[in-house]
């Protein structure tokens, strides 16, 4: 039995691919703009996408940001849809998914081959229970949501991107782009989905899941100078020895001292905050290439029992399962049926 998700079949016609980008007032910009972009680069190396904007009543759409969506269409005038992919944005995560919305998600979503979510626009998704018993992402702030609200949606925080059948979600706003490189690479190869992201300067596959961004958006900056020395000091090398007598020796206060400074002002422990940032540094030694003995060697974790610890208490995982799923862009677990 294959282990490769299924993909399915995506038909094409003559004009192009036509996707349609279900939107609303309050959402995200750039869960639309960064996808765009993407087909639109696929366009220019010669493998056309018609996109297509769609709300709930169609004309001009206001996003959180500001700028407008000009003439969006209603989803009985989207005409053949190939793929949906439905934009986020916090509101989706903050309040009851409106009638008029899911309506018209379940429109496009019974036309469409392919459908797809960037960052909150998995709470469409899950609402229109498509998700149910499926993996799936969204948000690292709003994933926990997710999991309340919808106990049936198996979902997994780390990943920047999910497919499962038909269906494809993303993690928070830019991911909206690995997300379409995917897509692309579906459609057209490996080498498009490639040059497409060299023409937009970014990673054809992101080097981590959304934890790789845990040490640095979870735990707000120190306030004080004698704290903010101390956890620069291990940001800078966090293989040498951090623990709890030799950080407090070099702040000149004592550990019981430190040890209150990190509760007030991070919530956590010295050695708690201390095997995050190896355990991120471990993560990047991985992705460059290092073995898992020298990522654990080199990132302070010492021995590949401890970096292996780690990674599954923190992520869920195993150092070389992590390595390979950012191989390529597709996702290298079992899936569900289409």
């Amino acid at each position: 039995m294959s282990l490769k998700p299924a993909v399915p079949q995506i038909r094409t016609s003559e004009a192009g691919h036509r996707v349609a980008f279900l939107v609303f007032d309050g959402v995200t910009l750039l869960d639309v703009s960064g996808p765009l972009e993407v087909l639109h680069q696929a366009g220019r190396l010669g493998h056309a996408y018609v996109p297509v904007l769609v709300s709930p009543h169609g004309g001009d759409v206001t996003t959180a940001s500001g700028p407008i969506l000009a003439r969006t269409v209603r989803p009985a005038d989207a005409g053949p849809v190939d793929t949906l992919v439905v934009a986020g944005a916090d509101l989706l995560a903050e309040r009851p998914l409106d009638d008029e919305l899911r309506a018209a998600a379940e429109h496009l979503a019974e036309r469409a081959a392919r459908v797809a979510s960037v960052c909150t626009g998995a709470f469409v998704l899950a609402g229109l229970g498509v998700l149910d018993g499926r993996r799936a992402t969204t948000h690292w702030r709003h994933a926990a949501t997710l999991a309340r609200r919808h106990p049936r949606v198996r979902v997994e925080p780390d990943a920047l991107h999910i497919r499962d059948g038909r269906y494809v979600t993303s993690a928070g706003i830019s991911a909206g782009i690995d997300l379409a490189l995917a897509l692309v690479e579906d459609d057209h190869g490996a080498d498009v989905a490639r040059d497409a992201a060299r023409e937009l300067v970014v990673f054809v596959r992101r080097p981590g899941g959304q934890s790789q961004f845990s040490t640095a958006l979870e735990t707000p900056p120190p306030r004080g100078d004698l704290l903010r020395a101390v956890t620069e000091a291990v940001l800078a090398d966090p293989a040498a020895d951090h623990g709890l007598p030799a950080m407090a020796a070099a702040a000149a206060v004592s550990p019981r001292h430190l040890t209150r400074l990190f509760r007030a002002e991070l919530g956590t422990t010295p050695a708690r905050w201390v095997e995050r940032v190896r355990l991120d540094r471990a993560q990047q030694l991985l992705l460059d290439g290092h073995s898992v003995t020298a990522a654990a060697r080199h990132s302070g974790l010492g021995s590949d029992e401890t970096l292996r610890r780690a990674f599954a208490r923190h992520l869920g995982t195993m150092p070389t399962e992590y390595r390979t799923r950012f191989a390529t862009t597709r996702p290298t677990d079992v899936s569900s049926a289409p």
